[in-house]
């Protein structure tokens, strides 16, 4: 058996606020094999995306660890997660978050630029990976000259264009129509299984989330399994 890519052990959050401690996870252990396509459902403020930010080193346990990869990335100091981020998780957000001012290809290629690599081959995985998602002839197009579907083609290029180890994406089809959130969903899925890529996908919709191969639910800070097939 492969050794898991994502390990989760006894991990527990909570935020301080001015009313006291909000418990957010609950000693969530979670073990994800590579080259998975996961999907994490549950009502709003279950902790869906708290702990996609853990695994991608956005944030960090109250207690518990963390490992991705074999880097134990919830011991890490800002300035390593921010390097290890960079080289080794692929984003895709909800609202796009591309650079109004840039072009499709500079906005792929911004990832690039804090890693230490020629620029040959930065502009080689930037053509690639707008390719990939269809956009080869937009690329010099602004994400005010893009649809909202092209312009979350580029969120997918940009996450891919590091080749991840893995990629998380947070209600990624949430401001799209059912047709353009499809063609999204499809093409998280030829970067699962074309490209072997180990996919975390948080989603209120049934539909996105039967998509993946394995269904997890968080109700009240605690994960369980669920049937992709049974949604």
């Amino acid at each position: 058996m492969p050794e898991p890519i994502i390990l989760v052990e006894r991990v527990y959050k909570e935020y301080k606020t001015g009313g006291g401690p909000v418990k957010v996870l609950q000693g969530i252990d979670l073990e994800v094999d590579p080259g998975l396509f996961v999907s994490f459902i549950g009502p709003s403020g279950s902790g869906k995306s708290t702990l996609l930010n853990l695994v991608a080193g956005l944030d960090k346990p109250t207690s518990g660890r963390i490992t991705v990869g074999g880097r134990l990335v919830s011991a890490m100091d800002e300035a390593t997660a921010a390097r290890w981020r960079s080289a080794h998780v692929g984003f895709v957000f909800q609202s796009y978050h591309l650079i109004p001012v840039l072009s499709a290809y500079e906005n792929v290629e911004l990832p690039l630029l804090l890693l230490d690599m020629p620029a040959a081959r930065r502009r080689q995985q930037v053509h690639t990976a707008l390719e990939l998602v269809g956009l080869s002839s937009r690329l010099r197009h602004r994400p005010g000259q893009l649809s909202g579907g092209e312009q979350q083609r580029v969120g997918i290029a940009r996450a891919l264009a590091t080749d991840p180890t893995i990629i998380v994406a947070d209600e990624p089809t949430g401001n799209l129509d059912a047709q353009t959130s499809a063609e999204i969903l499809d093409l998280l899925q030829a970067a699962h299984e074309v490209l072997q890529k180990t996919v975390l996908l948080v989603t209120h919709d049934p539909q996105a989330a039967g998509r993946a191969q394995r269904l997890l639910r968080l109700d009240s800070g605690l994960l369980s399994e669920g049937n992709p097939a049974a949604l």
